[in-house]
């Protein structure tokens, strides 16, 4: 592991990065760089019209083919002629340019689980996709942010961009979560308590002793998040958890940065993860939430159970602990989706899929399809979900009569075999062990 050497000006973690990538000793918050890039990403809906301007700049060649990324995952398999002839697209271009990191189905999965999965991303990167939920990576250390199809167009053929250095929270962590409570939880309830533009353009920065008590699923899940609440991105420490993880994907040899002491936050937001509760996001906004007491029966019709924030492995062993021996209830729909062929493949070495099957749940191929309300679930006037995504805007996942409720995946299941919204608690007397769930 290397350390970054101290340096005069106090900056954040974010700070750091960006000041490295843009080859300066310092930066500050407003700050207009241009940075280096370490990984540029694109998907089969945001790649094709990069590409397109890519064509117009009179590129031939990308700025190095082992730093880009494409992953088709929001309409694969293609769900139509349409989103066939944008993935054939992107492949066409992958091919021509040796892009090294380009997944077909069959060794693809939702972006922001399969790039980490993959090695790809590591502590210290400075890392941009044409997605917002690319700030899924802060939670390795790297800082890493969602951009639009031009600026990825740039970026692929310059290796740089340019970035309004952001200011930055500081998310204080204590305590250690309770019962069925997951990353999912936490995140949910930061975001209800500082709204959904609370960190407009800034950057998260999550310290604290209770950091060690999140596992890293837990954290990809918050930093995905991030944005829901409108920060730049979003970013844990390197402890001991990302180091093994980094290690065990077989990740580049991470830079470790650390916020300076005399750093500047605009705000300090403390969570007591021992008091937050099974936490759901009501239509509209994430930022809606409820402790789960106080609105459980509402009807639903179906169970989303996936997407790039809860499709992990450790999430769907929470699912499946809960799912276990029951039955989905008669007229709901539950439809669970793994992250990537590999956590996918690891579901079923560990009776899983069967778990979910002889429950009455349809497990799907991975995709963003639901998520996003492109196909595999969409909701017809008038109908109500339970999601693990992390949207619920009017017509999110279909109809703009329907609505969604966001929820981690204990209440999702939960929800499945109640057929309403209910608590973990009430269909089972599993006690969750969390370092089970978890393990690698």
């Amino acid at each position: 592991m290397n350390d970054t050497a101290y340096t005069e000006k106090a900056m954040t973690m974010t700070q750091k990065i960006l000041a490295t990538k843009a080859g300066l000793k310092a930066v500050e918050a407003g700050q207009l760089i241009e940075a280096k890039l370490d990984l540029v990403l694109g998907n089969d809906v945001t790649a094709p019209p990069a590409i397109g301007e890519f064509e117009k700049l009179s590129c031939t060649r990308v700025f190095d083919p082992e730093k880009v990324a494409l992953v088709p995952d929001h309409f694969t398999p293609n769900k139509d002629i349409k989103t066939a002839e944008q993935t054939l697209k992107m492949r066409q271009f992958a091919r021509a340019q040796n892009v090294a990191h380009y997944f077909e189905v069959g060794q693809m999965g939702i972006e922001h689980a399969l790039l980490p999965e993959q090695g790809l991303v590591t502590a210290g990167d400075c890392i941009i996709g044409a997605d917002s939920h690319t700030c899924t990576y802060g939670a390795v250390g790297a800082f890493a942010t969602g951009v639009g199809s031009t600026d990825l167009a740039c970026a692929m053929a310059t290796g740089t961009t340019w970035f309004k250095v952001p200011s930055a929270i500081r998310v204080e962590l204590s305590g250690t979560p309770r019962g069925w409570v997951s990353g999912k939880d936490v995140v949910l309830h930061l975001i209800g308590r500082i709204g959904v533009d609370g960190a407009r353009y800034k950057s998260l920065e999550f310290s604290g002793a209770g950091v060690g008590a999140l596992h890293m699923d837990e954290r990809f899940t918050i930093a995905n998040m991030a944005i829901e609440a409108g920060a730049k991105n979003g970013m844990f420490p390197v402890d001991e958890h990302t180091r093994t993880y980094l290690a065990y994907v077989g990740a580049k040899e991470p830079v470790v940065y650390a916020a300076d002491p005399g750093a500047f936050y605009d705000d300090i937001v403390r969570i007591d993860l021992g008091a937050v509760p099974l936490t759901v996001s009501l239509p509209h906004l994430p930022s809606n939430t409820r402790a789960i007491e106080e609105v459980e029966g509402m009807p639903i019709d179906q169970v989303v159970i996936g997407s790039c924030t809860n499709g992990r492995i450790s999430d769907l062993r929470v699912a499946a602990q809960i799912l276990k021996g029951r039955k989905v209830a008669k007229g709901l729909r539950c439809i669970i989706f793994p992250a990537t062929q590999r956590i996918y493949l690891e579901a079923l070495r560990e009776g899983l899929i069967e778990t979910f099957i002889e429950a009455g749940a349809v497990v799907s191929t991975p995709t963003c399809g639901p998520c996003l309300g492109g196909h595999m679930g969409i909701l017809a006037k008038g109908e109500r979900a339970v999601s693990t995504t992390n949207r619920n805007f009017v017509g999110r996942m279909g109809h703009t009569q329907s609505e969604v409720i966001l929820a981690g995946p204990a209440v999702a299941a939960a929800s499945a075999v109640a057929g309403k919204l209910a608590s973990p608690e009430k269909v089972s007397d599993a006690v969750p062990d969390r370092a089970w769930l978890y393990r690698m």
